[in-house]
């Protein structure tokens, strides 16, 4: 929304807001409270050969005449090519990068870019009174953005499908005001032996639009097919868009794929990492179905892994392989050499 949140934790506070919302008018507001500090993640400072000196994060010094255009350009790598050149950045050392970090993962959540501006403050209590903002203290904070929501099925009803034959469609609530989750059971699947299931991410552009850079709507439709022929199946649809970095993201992903970027390298310009979505959900999911085993429809042995570790046993890995075209080749490339998918 473009409004700071009060950020404090280990004996300080800093005002901190979202760099893609932000507006001239607040920039100035905060400029009142201090001078501003840019948090980056570390993929996006390297793409601006800035050092990470916190790790994962990176604290830039923001020029006194910077404008919300130059923090933009810092943010957004849209731009990286046209305009090279928006240093030399200066690096920020010394102290604590909790609240940057907390910031960051806050703007992750919101599926915005992973930057945010930080202006610290003093007596951070009053300051959110006095300014009707909201106050998280970090230690309270992170932990929340980590765990996993407890997930609700809240309703189920049947639902005939032309790939599939008959089916079960289970809708799940996060206790958190997340993203709902669903569960689509093709016929009467046993809980006893183990079940064909699909973890498969939404894909707005794939499975609705049917584009052709991907390979997701053609293994939605494999998946849904197979567990029809074989007269059962679980294929749980998670809101994770993108690989979990959402659909405006991933749209910005795609405009560094035009430059010539892979999908790898086009996720560390933005900021964020490989694959940021979260497999605990599918765990859960057929956990609260009932399922304790699974065959599992995949070419990506970090679902296979994730499963595993949370206390599902997958019995054997089940291939998917279709969907490719001239479009999207170079795609499917990079996912085996560089994301270890088998293809």
């Amino acid at each position: 929304m473009g409004v700071p949140v009060v950020l404090a934790g280990e004996g300080e506070a800093a005002l901190a807001i979202a760099i893609e919302p932000l507006e001239p008018p607040r920039l100035s507001a905060l400029r009142s409270f201090g001078e501003p500090e840019l948090a980056l993640t570390a993929w996006r400072a390297e793409t601006l050969k800035a050092f990470a000196c916190d790790g994962d994060i990176a604290r830039i010094a923001v020029p006194p005449g910077a404008d919300t255009a130059w923090l933009k350009a810092i943010a957004d790598p849209q731009d990286d090519l046209r305009v090279p050149l928006k240093g030399p950045v200066r690096g920020l050392y010394g102290g604590s990068g909790a609240l940057h970090r907390a910031a960051v993962l806050l703007a992750k959540s919101a599926h915005l870019l992973p930057a945010a501006l930080l202006v610290r403050v003093e007596n951070p209590l009053v300051l959110a009174a006095d300014h009707g903002l909201t106050f998280l203290r970090i230690d309270e904070a992170l932990p929340a953005l980590s765990r996993l929501a407890p997930l609700a099925d809240v309703v189920s009803a049947r639902l005939p499908m032309a790939l599939a034959g008959a089916g079960r469609l289970h809708i799940f609530r996060p206790d958190d005001g997340g993203d709902e989750h669903y569960a689509i059971e093709v016929g009467q699947p046993a809980r006893d032996r183990p079940v064909l299931a699909r973890l498969h991410s939404a894909c707005f552009t794939g499975d609705v639009l049917g584009s052709l850079k991907c390979d997701c709507g053609p293994q939605l439709h494999a998946a849904l097919a197979q567990m029809g022929d074989e007269g059962a199946g679980v294929l749980l649809y998670l809101n994770q868009e993108g690989r979990g970095i959402g659909l405006a993201n991933k749209m910005r992903a795609y405009s560094l794929q035009d430059q010539g970027f892979d999908t790898v390298d086009a996720n560390h310009r933005l900021g964020f990492e490989d694959d940021e979505r979260d497999f605990r959900i599918g765990a859960e999911l057929l956990r609260g179905l009932g399922f304790r085993e699974v065959r599992l429809l995949t070419n990506n042995p970090r679902k296979v892994a994730m499963l595993d570790s949370c206390g599902l046993k997958v019995v054997e890995r089940v291939p998917l392989k279709v969907g490719k075209t001239r479009e999207n080749a170079a795609y499917l490339a990079t996912k085996a050499a560089r994301s270890g998918h088998l293809l």
